[in-house]
């Protein structure tokens, strides 16, 4: 007994020692953590359940049946992040580079399917060198498994990535297929092909960095949520950021207690908006001041800034956020824009997070570019995404809601619950200018007689009252009692039914 025993805290500290003292502080030099460090942060003190601690790769190619480590590069398991359950794996970039195996593989499937059988978020830490080449096609085949698992995982529980290394070729795909993908900046990249092979087959010359770096993916490509300075920190956000989220789709979206009270109201909203329509304002300043104690989550802050989204509180409870933002591109709709926010909504339907949308929209982006890039197709995916939503929907519109923007914006006829305007707000085809040069052409030589016809249009069409009049507004509100009639809807919403009619899947316009 005593034997066996000693070879069990031998293979023990084997594996958790990974590449060895020497690779251990190579790491450490490069300013990142090692898996098991990672795991230790991301998990609750203690709570962290290891499995497969001694499985090893089955390879005898290229002399590599001489060289196994207990864990082949991968340590997965479970725990507690703020007492509530979670399935991880972490990439360990000391063992084979973090290359994955078929064995490595094996373990990241095994732990993916215990979550989906108890219901429980999966994160994944990534810190890899991509398919590990000795085992040729065998390591292929495992990439394709995971993916598989990503795909039946998708709105069954969330899943989270954390690039916090490189992530190259075939890796990148099942990142790309989660719900959230965070970096680190300066030591995680992702890209389908290296710097080489683009130099070898385009002759741009690139850097690791600026090709798959972590601000060219949450600021360029759209790829990644956030991007942060070093692993601590991008580990105690995720923390953070899971705080939010259900932990699978059966679950309602969680509550936390809050000293904000529901009812109260913010004086300062009644002049946020400028007397003139054609000057800005920043739509974050409201939402601050909307949400419990003004902590708002934003995700991709530095992609399609022209709309706003993430996650906050309304009386305790989970809600997303999507927002037209008029300091950028006057809050117009383009197909950056309506990709990032028909993606987040999906996301709260699948996970039954309420939706909170606040409206400042002029219209959709014209010009060549933005109809030669598809913006039918891709703004077909935001009213698609809100139409098909069945979660409880509160839309306030603060300013504009003009043409086919309105109606695309959680409009209550795409089933929005509860919708609220400001006093101030123009519900309308097109802005006054616009509108009467077109029903009175007849009269552009007349500046004169079109300025009266505009004031005329203003008084007639730009308020909120015609809407209301047919029953597309719910009420027309004061600013500053936004947070009170919004959390006041959420509690009436609570238990909202409401189903869509049976089907494999839609065809959303991809």
């Amino acid at each position: 007994m005593h034997d066996i025993q000693q070879r069990l805290e031998a293979k023990r500290a084997l594996a958790r020692l990974g590449g060895g003292e020497k690779r251990i502080a190579a790491q450490h030099a490069k300013g990142k953590l090692t898996a098991r460090e990672r795991l230790e942060l991301l998990f609750d003190e203690g709570t962290f359940e290891e499995w497969d601690m001694f499985v090893e790769h089955r390879c005898v190619d290229f002399g590599m049946q001489d060289n196994k480590i207990p864990g082949d590069g991968v340590v997965t398991g479970y725990g507690m992040i703020n007492g509530r359950l979670a399935f991880s794996f972490s990439q360990d970039f000391t063992v084979f580079g973090g290359a994955l195996s078929e064995s490595h593989a094996e373990k990241i499937c095994k732990v993916m399917d215990q979550a989906m059988k108890v219901g429980a978020p999966v994160i994944g830490l990534n810190d890899s060198g991509g398919a590990r080449i000795q085992e040729g096609v065998a390591s292929l085949g495992g990439y394709a498994d995971v993916f598989q698992k990503n795909v039946l995982a998708s709105g069954v529980i969330p899943q989270i990535s954390m690039i916090m290394g490189p992530c190259a070729g075939g890796a990148v795909y099942s990142p790309a297929m989660t719900d959230f993908i965070f970096m680190v900046k300066d030591s995680s990249y992702m890209f389908v092909t290296g710097p080489e092979v683009v130099k070898t087959v385009t002759h741009e010359e690139v850097t690791a960095e600026e090709l798959g770096g972590a601000i060219s993916h949450t600021s360029k490509s759209g790829v990644a949520d956030l991007a942060f300075d070093n692993d601590v920190e991008a580990i105690l956000m995720l923390r953070r950021f899971f705080n939010y989220l259900p932990l699978n789709n059966r679950e309602k979206a969680p509550t936390r207690p809050s000293g904000d009270p529901g009812n109260r109201l913010d004086r300062s909203l009644d002049t946020l908006v400028p007397e003139n329509a054609n000057k800005p304002y920043d739509m974050k300043e409201l939402l601050l001041k909307v949400v419990d104690d003004g902590d708002f989550f934003e995700l991709q802050p530095d992609y399609a800034k022209n709309i706003i989204t993430g996650f906050a509180r309304m009386e305790g409870q989970s809600v997303g956020i999507v927002a037209n933002q008029p300091l950028v591109l006057a809050g117009c709709l383009d197909i950056k824009s309506s990709i990032k926010a028909a993606r987040f909504v999906r996301f709260c339907d699948a996970f039954n997070i309420p939706v909170l949308t606040f409206v400042d929209v002029p219209g959709f982006m014209p010009g060549t570019a933005q109809e030669y890039g598809g913006i039918i197709k891709h703004g077909a995916k935001l009213l698609y995404a809100y139409a098909e939503c069945t979660v409880p929907k509160v839309t306030v519109i603060t300013r504009k809601a003009y043409g086919g923007a309105y109606d695309v914006m959680s409009s209550k006829h795409l089933r929005g619950d509860v919708n609220f305007a400001w006093p101030n707000a123009e519900i309308a085809v097109m802005g006054a200018k616009g509108a009467v040069e077109i029903i009175f052409r007849e009269d552009k030589g007349d500046p004169e007689k079109l300025a009266a016809k505009e004031a005329e249009y203003k008084a007639r069409f730009a308020n909120p009252f015609v809407a209301g009049a047919r029953g597309f507004i719910d009420d027309v509100i004061q600013p500053h009692e936004t947070r009170k009639r919004i959390c006041r809807s959420l509690a009436m919403l609570k238990n909202k039914k409401l189903e869509n009619p049976w089907r494999k899947h839609g065809n959303i316009p991809l």
